[in-house]
């Protein structure tokens, strides 16, 4: 049997953690630059739609007397390691989704102490209990009928469980196509084609011809809704890649602040690159201007460069990204957005010491310590206690977020106070 728990309405729930008082208010999170909704709660669904320019509905969510967010990354992805962590703690096996989500691997799992609707109970009781955030539960015998079983989790009270043939067929009985995990909307006209409208057409169509007619992956999704496993859990496999980049708050036209948004980005890599134990040799840094205004002139650009000796030293890629940054500048255009890319990834020292010269290893030892010291400290103290000094200090280019909430578990001077 497998869980899915996802969090309700997340980024809105987390807004709402520390102000009981919008327990009652509708709430709603807005797209880096406060560009459009992105998150709502409950409440907030029944105003407005998801992805809906905030311009276009500003008026319409101040009528409703609806609450507005800026996107607060840091404060999501602290609340979403708090659930994971309780997540991991009453299963066997866990595999992290996304920032909401997470699957539990419950086979040979002694649930059948206390039956899995007391179980998926008791997980959403214990995750709101540690965390505060709610979070629905379906639990099932394949990954996509729990995915399936989650669905429908929140539309009864937040846990379904699918453990008898009846009850499946019930289910995939009213499931539409194209709500199946892994169907997608463009590829349910191809499947209606075939006579496939609901998830039961799927799982009794005759495997042979589905597999030839469609594909590997719609074969296996048939399989897993007769309950026929093809799926476990996916190990946590390190990245092979790691970008950071953000559109500006405005048009940049000084090439000081491209470089200032640069070296952040950067820095910001080169920590989650320590952080999943990683070195790197190769950094790609693009710059590009605004993509729908057609009386601007546009221009987008990337240019790499290698390391001899992969590192997760950030002073050895911040001094690359600068001197990337000064051949891909050109005057007289209006900038939106930049960005870094790591590649070229190494779990460990891929080289040998020199026998005769100790001095490169002394100085990746140093290098090595250094990194960890100031790792240590903004953990601590709160992200970016320590920084670079080419990340600049007035940061007008960060995307607009006027409607930002304190970072309450991250950040001492934030925390929430009670008078």
């Amino acid at each position: 049997m497998y869980a899915l728990i996802d969090c309700n309405s997340f980024y809105a729930s987390c807004e709402k953690l520390f102000r009981p008082d919008l327990r009652n208010t509708p709430v709603v999170v807005l797209s880096n630059n406060d560009g459009c909704v992105i998150a709502r709660c409950a409440l907030a669904k029944k105003i407005v739609k998801m992805g809906v320019p905030y311009f276009q509905c500003k008026h319409l969510l101040q009528k409703h007397s609806c609450v507005v967010f800026s996107s607060n990354y840091t404060l999501y992805q602290d609340i979403s390691n708090r659930v994971m962590t309780t997540l991991e703690s009453l299963a066997p096996d866990c595999e992290i989704y996304s920032i909401d989500e997470a699957w539990l691997d419950l086979t040979g799992y002694t649930t059948a102490l206390i039956g899995l609707d007391a179980y998926a109970n008791q997980v959403k009781q214990t995750v709101y209990k540690n965390v505060g955030v709610p979070v629905g539960v379906g639990i099932a015998p394949t990954k996509t009928l729990a995915k399936l079983a989650n669905y429908y989790a929140k539309q009864q009270g937040g846990i379904c469980v699918i453990d008898n043939h009846d009850y499946r067929i019930q289910l995939l009985a009213q499931t539409d196509i194209a709500d199946i995990w892994g169907i997608g909307r463009q590829f349910t006209k191809r499947l209606n084609g075939l006579g496939i409208k609901t998830a039961l057409d799927l799982a009794n169509y005759p495997i042979k011809p589905l597999a030839k007619q469609t594909s590997v992956l719609t074969e296996r999704t048939a399989l897993e809704l007769n309950g026929i496993r093809c799926h476990g859990l996916d190990s946590t496999e390190p990245k092979k890649e790691i970008v950071c980049s953000r559109s500006f708050g405005q048009r940049i036209i000084d090439k000081t602040q491209i470089i200032e948004a640069v070296v952040l980005y950067t820095t910001r890599a080169c920590e989650k690159l320590r952080n999943q134990q990683s070195l790197a040799k190769r950094i790609t840094v693009f710059i590009r201007t605004g993509q729908f205004n057609p009386n601007e002139k546009q221009r987008s650009v990337n240019l790499s460069s290698e390391l001899i000796l992969p590192s997760d030293d950030s002073r050895l890629f911040i001094k690359m990204a600068t001197l990337l940054v000064d051949k891909l500048w050109l005057d007289g255009y209006r900038y939106a957005k930049a960005g870094v890319m790591l590649t070229d990834f190494y779990s460990h020292k891929p080289y040998q010491d020199d026998l005769f010269d100790n001095r490169a290893a002394y100085d990746i030892e140093k290098s090595h310590r250094l990194m960890q010291a100031l790792d240590m400290i903004n953990r601590q103290f709160g992200a970016h206690t320590l920084k670079f000094a080419s990340e600049g200090t007035t940061k007008t280019w960060q995307m607009s977020r006027d409607m930002l909430s304190p970072c309450y578990t991250t950040n001492v001077k934030q925390l929430p106070k009670v008078h």
